[in-house]
């Protein structure tokens, strides 16, 4: 397991950006990581990858200097395991709403003494020595937990007093739909518990992490999040519109 840049720049309080290719192409996602993006979003949640795919995908955001984070189905300790056995640089764990649920993906993400995680180093433990492993990769190993719902955010000052996570990333799809405003992520009463949530996270020293497109990265960057994330197609499609536009004029 390499070096994780990203985990490192976190710890120093330095903002990081994660770009997410939304296919299971590992050529695409070499491309983007070598655009010089901090790190690419790998997704095993909604995605239709492979276990296959999944690992080529990350020596893709390897090979272009990024790392590669996998979103994972649940907080199932043999998802997560089978995960950071394939060489993920960090894995983003969805629907934590509790600190108890907080906890467990703790267990789940790191070997003893911090947690459970089943001993296997598999690509992830080339050129490391048995004996370093472990530590090795509980330091290099980023964890992020998702907060999907109202739940959560009634919870978080409990939630955010765990240790041994990295991001706290408030997602705005689920989000939205469990306030009663299923698709409409930039409702402004949607927009206000992010913003409380990023608080209550940054109080407790701790990095959070949100959804931005280019219009709205600034506008994070200056409340002080820290896991900035973007989908290629923010960046793809008003291009590909505006080059369109030209022949309709």
């Amino acid at each position: 397991m390499r070096r994780n840049t990203a985990k490192h720049k976190l710890a120093a309080g330095q903002p990081i950006s994660v770009i997410s290719p939304g296919h299971t192409s590992s050529s695409l996602v070499e491309y983007v990581a070598q655009l010089g993006f901090d790190a690419v979003f790998i997704d095993g949640e909604h995605g239709s990858g492979s276990w296959e795919d999944t690992e080529n995908q990350i020596r893709a955001a390897e090979l272009g200097g990024a790392t590669p984070i996998c979103r994972v189905q649940g907080n199932d300790a043999s998802v997560i395991t089978r995960t950071l056995d394939r060489g993920a640089g960090g894995v983003q764990i969805p629907h934590i709403n509790t600190r108890a649920e907080a906890e467990l993906a703790v267990r789940n993400a790191k070997y003893a003494p911090l947690g459970e995680r089943g001993w296997y180093g598999g690509r992830a433990g080339y050129g490391i020595a048995g004996t370093d492993y472990a530590a090795h990769a509980n330091a290099e190993t980023l964890l992020v937990i998702m907060l999907e719902e109202t739940e959560a955010l009634r919870n978080l000052d409990d939630i955010v007093r765990v240790d041994h996570i990295d991001v706290f990333f408030i997602a705005p799809g689920d989000l939205a739909q469990s306030m009663g405003y299923a698709g409409q992520m930039e409702h402004p009463k949607v927009m206000e518990a992010i913003d409380q949530g990023i608080d209550t996270i940054r109080a407790a020293g701790k990095a959070a992490g949100v959804l931005t497109t280019p219009a709205t990265v600034n506008r994070y960057l200056e409340r002080g999040a820290l896991y900035l994330f973007v989908g290629l197609a923010n960046f793809l499609q008003p291009g590909v519109q505006e080059y369109l536009g030209r022949f309709k004029r």
